[in-house]
């Protein structure tokens, strides 16, 4: 018998199942240094506990796509070890901070499976859930993604494609116990933009622009305990090792600040789409369209829809080519809900 795994391939899986994903992790403080250090990450609210007691919470928590990213990573050897392509996410929320001390796991469930034409691979969607040491449920996402088929001869499976939402509705979305913006610090955050100085179909270019190295990419996507071969094998991919998507997501948000200092908290993932690989070399820019705007009910605290492109060095607000396919120089096109002072 094997002693070792080769990960799950797409005649593997069947709707229903759930996978229990090994190594829980205890993230620490010195999750949120390397974070800082691999991105310009700049909010507030992640960076001072001061700050965030100022804004309701006990200290500040791990950053939000640093606890994504811990409980995504865990997720890879069962669900995209054998991935061509990671397509797109739906209906993800943010249901409780990540704090220091916080011992976190993964499980999912498939919920889509689709056999692609060529009958070479197949399309698997999965619900993940991140749980803390206490089985609350602190991170959900739906994601969908292209696997290899290793056995070409197994049937195809009855299609199932899951009915996702568009996007979130503003009641979907949690707003953490205690958070109070109603005396939050303009000065201290770095930006005194507010909710209501942002108009629905505004763009906002966020000026500056990193350039991807392979050392800092490698490192983060280590950090993250993702060990899809693609982003470190060359034998597997030779054009060039695939940087993390996440790693992207990340810059960009880390970009973003620049523009959206006080969109501090992101609670919601409507989709997203990693529009064009991303390699070392390629310098990440970021752009943002404000698409929705909504009230809470809780004191001082608005909900804002944003749009986040990142292309690599390309023009800003430049999206599709006339044949409606994305522009080659975009890398990402998220959508999600942050929380910003009113």
């Amino acid at each position: 018998m094997a002693k070792t795994n080769p990960g799950h391939f797409f005649e593997d899986y069947s709707i229903g199942q759930v996978l229990h994903h090994a190594v829980p992790r205890t993230v620490t403080v010195g999750e949120r240094a390397l974070y800082h250090a691999l991105y310009p990450a700049r909010h507030a609210l992640y960076s001072s506990d001061e700050f965030a007691r100022s804004c309701g919470l006990p200290q500040s928590p791990i950053d939000d796509l640093a606890a994504f990213h811990v409980v995504f990573g865990k997720t890879v050897p069962d669900i995209s070890l054998n991935a061509v392509a990671n397509l797109g996410y739906a209906e993800g929320r943010w249901l409780h901070p990540v704090y220091p001390g916080d011992t976190l796991r993964s499980e999912t469930e498939v919920i889509g499976l689709k056999q692609n034409s060529n009958g070479k691979t197949g399309v698997v969607w999965v619900r993940t859930r991140g749980l803390n040491q206490c089985d609350e449920v602190v991170i959900e996402y739906v994601r969908w993604v292209m696997v290899r088929k290793s056995n070409l001869d197994a049937p195809a499976p009855e299609t199932v494609v899951p009915d996702l939402k568009k996007a979130l509705e503003p009641g979907d979305l949690v707003v953490p116990n205690g958070l109070d913006f109603s005396k939050y610090d303009f000065a201290l955050a770095g930006e005194p933009h507010r909710w209501g100085d942002y108009q629905i179909g505004e763009t906002i270019e966020h000026v500056d622009g990193v350039t991807v190295e392979e050392a800092e990419h490698m490192l983060a996507t280590r950090l993250w305990q993702n060990t899809a071969k693609v982003h470190f094998d060359l034998t597997f991919r030779p054009d060039g090792r695939l940087i993390y998507g996440g790693h992207v997501i990340s810059m960009a948000r880390a970009l973003s600040f620049n523009g959206l200092a006080n969109a501090q908290m992101i609670v919601g993932l409507n989709g997203g789409a990693h529009a064009n690989p991303c390699f070392a070399g390629d310098t990440i820019k970021a752009w943002s369209e404000v698409v929705d705007k909504a009230e809470t009910g809780v004191p001082g605290v608005g909900a804002i829809r944003l749009r986040l492109v990142a292309t690599k060095g390309g023009e800003p607000f430049a999206l599709r080519g006339p044949d409606g396919k994305y522009s080659p120089d975009v890398l990402l096109d998220l959508d999600y809900w942050a929380l910003m002072p009113i």
